[in-house]
């Protein structure tokens, strides 16, 4: 049986493959399991890694790191690319709240780290190190240690101090979800709120009953005032027709529109009357509407048309049909001439069924052809993550350059390529099932690492003389903050779970904790803030780090 103990116990290649791939499977599975209706799904792979650690079981330091920094590097970058499309119109309208919110987080977390260092008597030096594993931000030791290290003490301590509490850092903020989900919690805070969100349509219809447009086209309604909208319908008395951008509306004419829902009071004044009929139920037939005339919805999948312009496609004056709304990645966006169109895109098209059958003839309208992932934008993307995070950033004050490391880099140049990356003619679009895919596994392998990294001196760093101390103050600032601001968020600032919970995981650079909030709310909200909230968090903790070291040494 010594070839079978090799498989375990002798450093290899293939040792690493065999241990890394048991602690994942057992803390899967492990994390099926429901205590009082609770689970913590992927999470428990890390304390399967601990435990693994502390009998004894490692793996060749290299091929560790290694393994523990591309499966970080994997899992943020694909998170980057899932909320990249919709990340820019969340910023417009709720991102200065998320990040004020993520930035009074780190800041209570801060005030707690230092009123717990005159409390329980504990050195700012070991204190930072606290401070960086309960906030599980690595960056911010680095710049801690550096900084310890230029008045010419020692920065063993902080890194003792991080190792032991970046444990609990994990488990407290979902520890504090818990608790919120469990007690404070309510149905309608599981509810996805998009009032706010521009990008989110809306379905209206208006009678024309203001002088002022009878007789004019839709190309000169257009530019009366900064409304966008598109009209799908127009009624002249009972005839149903698709609308050109030279159809002239008369008086009486009722037009269905499609636009966002803050534009409808302005609409109302243009058009002169607002139906009461609820379009935007999800059980309406619109085939119903005319014999003639169907709703349909077509995938684009052939990559030609990824980056262009859904102006210049000129579909109305081809085949006579009208693009109502285009969905990408769960959001619905309104089908501007302007739009920049993707692949994956959803188009909802309104014509005959033989012009809406050739548009998807011409588009692809094939998901098949969308289910093999573009592996090239992935490990280009790595790249410029890698030259993104290694780029040094000089804050004035600050002695040490900033850099955003293998979490904040991977994170923004996602964002940039799944947003931008169509514009140059990239093709970003994965299929959902292949971006979880590749996130649960980049997860599992970093949380698999980590924990094994951790579980070899976890319990006899814990048993030393200051380890419990370290171990209770860290949690502290874990769990208090991120129990506190969730709740407030929630009450106060009135956003719902996914979205405090995501905010909260980014202020705290936890990624375990927003993947636990994704799994248990609808949408992703809970990812589209933490994107939104982790790069100034990070930031912060990491100047915040130093000056702690500068002012208080």
């Amino acid at each position: 049986m010594d070839w079978f103990e090799s498989l375990f116990w002798e450093q290899s290649a293939l040792q690493a493959v065999c241990v890394i791939s048991v602690i994942i499977a057992v803390g899967l599975g492990l994390g099926k399991l429901r205590v009082c209706g609770i689970s913590l799904g992927v999470t428990f792979v890390f304390f399967t890694g601990i435990l693994a650690g502390h009998l004894g079981l490692s793996i060749d330091p290299e091929i560790l790191k290694y393994a523990e920094d591309f499966g970080l590097m994997l899992f943020v970058y694909e998170l980057g690319l899932k909320v990249g499309p919709g990340f820019f119109s969340s910023f417009r309208t709720g991102g200065i709240k998320l990040n004020m919110l993520g930035l009074g987080l780190v800041l209570a977390g801060t005030a707690v780290a230092v009123a717990l260092s005159y409390l329980m008597a504990i050195p700012m030096t070991d204190m930072v190190g606290i401070l960086s594993g309960a906030t599980t931000n690595t960056p911010s030791l680095g710049a801690a240690q550096q900084a310890i290290s230029q008045l010419g003490l020692s920065t063993e301590g902080a890194a003792l101090s991080c190792a032991v509490t970046y444990p609990l850092g994990v488990v407290g903020v979902i520890l504090a979800f818990v608790v919120v989900r469990k007690f404070v919690a309510r149905k309608s805070d599981y509810e996805e709120r998009h009032q706010d969100d521009s990008d989110h349509t809306y379905v209206a219809e208006f009678r024309v009953t203001n002088p002022g447009i009878y007789g004019r086209s839709l190309r000169e309604i257009s530019t009366f005032g900064s409304v966008h909208f598109v009209v799908s319908r127009i009624w002249h008395d009972e005839d149903v027709s698709i609308p050109g951008p030279d159809d002239v509306l008369c008086e009486g004419d009722r037009v269905l529109v499609i636009t966002n829902e803050d534009e409808v009071a302005k609409l109302t004044v243009l058009f002169g009357e607002k139906s009461e009929r609820d379009w935007n139920k999800p059980d309406i037939n619109w085939d119903s509407l005319d014999k003639n005339l169907v709703s349909r919805t077509i995938t684009i999948s052939k990559p030609q048309f990824n980056g262009r312009r859904l102006g210049s496609l000129k579909l109305r004056k081809l085949y006579v049909v009208n693009i109502s709304r285009v969905s990408r990645s769960g959001v619905r966006l309104l089908a501007r001439p302007d739009l920049m169109l993707q692949l994956g895109d959803r188009l909802t098209i309104v014509g005959t069924p033989e012009a809406i059958n050739k548009v998807g003839t011409m588009m692809g309208n094939s998901d098949t052809d969308l289910k093999d992932p573009n592996l090239a934008a992935i490990f280009i993307g790595m790249v410029l993550s890698l030259i993104v995070g290694s780029i040094p950033i000089s804050i004035p004050g600050i002695s040490v350059p900033i850099k955003l490391g293998l979490a904040g880099g991977p994170i923004v140049v996602g964002i940039l390529i799944g947003r931008f990356g169509p514009h140059f003619h990239m093709v970003t679009y994965t299929t959902r099932s292949a971006n979880l895919m590749l996130r649960g596994i980049g997860l599992s392998l970093f949380l698999a690492c980590l924990g094994l990294d951790a579980g070899g001196q976890f319990i006899d760093t814990i048993l030393r003389g200051d380890g419990l101390t370290w171990v209770g103050a860290g949690f502290i600032i874990t769990l208090l903050p991120s129990l506190v601001m969730t709740i407030a968020a929630m009450r106060w600032w009135h956003l719902d779970f996914g979205t405090a919970a995501g905010m909260v995981s980014g202020a705290m650079a936890n990624p375990m904790s927003m993947t636990y909030a994704d799994g248990i709310t609808p949408g992703d909200n809970a990812p589209v803030a933490y994107a939104t909230t982790y790069p100034l968090s990070m930031f912060a903790r990491v100047v915040i780090a130093q000056l702690l070291v500068l002012c208080f040494l």
